[in-house]
């Protein structure tokens, strides 16, 4: 094509040269006007090869730019650099070059555009999750693996904003329940943000997810502590009530009040606690003083004195507690114990007393004596008691009695007869000591002797009453074992006195008896009991 128009290009310039040629030849121009005007065309020609030439230049200068740029591109866009084709014209190869080269700026701005609305959430991930922004050279164009990477990166901060969303609100809903089930009043900044109720997720940092989470804790370790409390108090609850018998009415009743908060529950427990503890504190006073009376009762059985009972400093407190009657229990069990050991001593301690206040309001039967003699001289006959004269039915009273001790006594003897011929056909057999002789227990000498001491009131009186009585009758041996000699029971010179002195020898041999089942020969005592 190009030989052709070079051809027709040549011919034609033959033609209007030699066109040229004829028109100056039939014009009659000169020879050097000619040359004038062939100059011009020649000028003509070389500016037209001048232009092209510079035409040349500058397509050549563009194809250089297009080639550098395009090889920049390449190598900014990490591609291949562009090939070009064999044997084009230079304005082919700046058409291709050009094409190339817009197809790759259209590569670089499409990457730098991706690459900024990449970087655009990247940075809203950052300032939603305080993460980092993504690393990646600013100043280049990033590679389509570049951009890859980059949009699974996002891709995961995506996932990790929806499981810290799902997370926050999660804990959030769990932290209102809290809130509200402990009545908790929110005090920093965050517990009032939390206690808004909405859903803002506009800060998903691990800072604020870890607040959040020991936030829960704190409220989850406070609900739980509460809820030990709870049980506990209601453990504590059921056993006052059992304690108190209270009825199950009223059990009922706080059953309907536990439906409100855990703290409300909480609250409505410890006052019930608080009330039943005040009841059992009343009842407790009024056991705690009943065991007291038990207890006032055996310290009078044991003969206790003041400073004995005031060493039971329990006796003494006003703290009413389950320990306080514990004490008092343990010590009523001892006493008891103790008084159960010692029985026979106790109880002979106490009859002698009481005999003994007998013996001293003996004086009043002499009174009743004169009254009866008035009243026979009065009325001229017997005043009688069981059909019987007054005088014959005390000497009877006295005859029945002595009778029955000199029973019992036989009983003893005969006893313990037969226990010696067991012992001489079997063999002796090792004595065992009694409970009261392994005590080593004594009687004081305040209270009791083995012997009446010469010089006291009472063996004055019962030597009196003695030597008085051995004017008025006569008495066998046994007087002083057995209380009272067989006596007519029609004796008619019978004096009241008689009565007295054989009343000292009846208290005489009483005691002496209640004095010989102890065989310890020194003193009984009655100690405090020590646990």
């Amino acid at each position: 094509m190009s030989e052709v128009l070079n051809v027709e290009s040549m011919a034609y310039l033959h033609k209007a040269l030699s066109f040229l040629q004829d028109l100056f030849e039939s014009m009659g121009i000169p020879e050097d006007q000619r040359l004038e005007r062939m100059e011009v065309v020649k000028s003509l020609l070389d500016t037209i090869i001048a232009e092209e030439e510079n035409k040349k230049m500058r397509l050549l200068e563009n194809i250089a730019l297009y080639r550098k740029q395009l090889d920049t591109l390449c190598f900014e866009l990490n591609v291949e650099h562009f090939q070009e084709e064999e044997g084009i014209t230079m304005l082919q190869l700046k058409k291709d070059l050009s094409i190339q080269l817009e197809v790759r700026l259209k590569q670089k701005e499409d990457r730098l555009c991706e690459l900024k609305r990449l970087q655009e959430q990247d940075q809203a991930f950052c300032e939603l999750l305080h993460t980092s922004p993504y690393s990646m050279d600013r100043g280049s164009v990033p590679s389509l693996e570049e951009l890859d990477q980059f949009r699974c990166y996002l891709a995961t901060l995506a996932e990790t904003k929806a499981c810290r969303q799902e997370e926050f609100v999660s804990a959030k809903r769990q932290i209102l329940l809290l809130m509200e089930e402990l009545d908790y009043a929110p005090d920093t900044s965050l517990e009032k943000d939390v206690s808004r109720g909405d859903e803002d997720t506009s800060d998903l940092s691990l800072e604020k997810l870890a607040a959040l989470h020991d936030l829960l804790h704190r409220l989850e370790v406070l609900r739980a502590e509460n809820e030990i409390v709870c049980e506990e108090l209601h453990a504590q609850i059921q056993k006052l009530w059992n304690e108190l018998q209270v009825p199950c009415e009223e059990r009922e009743t706080l059953a309907i009040l536990m439906t409100d908060s855990l703290t409300k529950r909480r609250k409505v427990l410890q006052s019930e606690v608080d009330r039943l503890e005040e009841l059992k504190i009343e009842n407790l006073k009024k056991v705690i003083e009943a065991v007291r009376e038990e207890l006032s009762l055996y310290w009078e059985k044991c003969f206790y004195s003041q400073d004995q009972r005031e060493a039971f400093a329990p006796y003494y407190s006003e703290d009413y507690s389950e320990t306080l009657l514990q004490l008092h229990d343990a010590e009523v069990v001892q006493l008891k114990h103790y008084y159960e050991v010692h029985r026979e001593l106790f109880e002979g301690i106490q009859k002698w007393e009481e005999n003994w206040k007998l013996f001293l309001e003996f004086e009043l039967e002499e009174e009743l004596k004169t009254q009866i003699e008035l009243w026979e001289q009065k009325y001229s006959k017997d005043f009688v008691v069981n059909g019987q004269k007054f005088l014959e039915y005390v000497m009877e009273q006295w005859e029945m009695h002595r009778l029955e001790k000199e029973k019992a006594k036989q009983e003893r003897h005969l006893k313990k007869s037969q226990q010696i011929e067991i012992e001489m056909f079997y063999g002796s057999a090792p004595r065992i000591p009694s409970k009261r002789e392994g005590l080593g227990s004594r009687i004081t000498g305040k209270v009791l002797k083995s012997s009446w001491n010469i010089g006291s009131p009472e063996q004055k009186m019962l030597n009196t009453s003695q030597r008085e009585h051995n004017r008025t009758i006569d008495l066998d041996e046994s007087v002083l074992s057995n209380g009272y000699s067989q006596l007519s029971l029609l004796q008619t010179d019978f004096q009241i006195h008689s009565i007295d002195s054989t009343y000292s020898e009846f208290m005489q041999q009483e005691f002496s008896e209640a004095s010989k089942s102890d065989h310890s020969s020194g003193t009984f005592t009655c100690p405090n009991i020590e646990s």
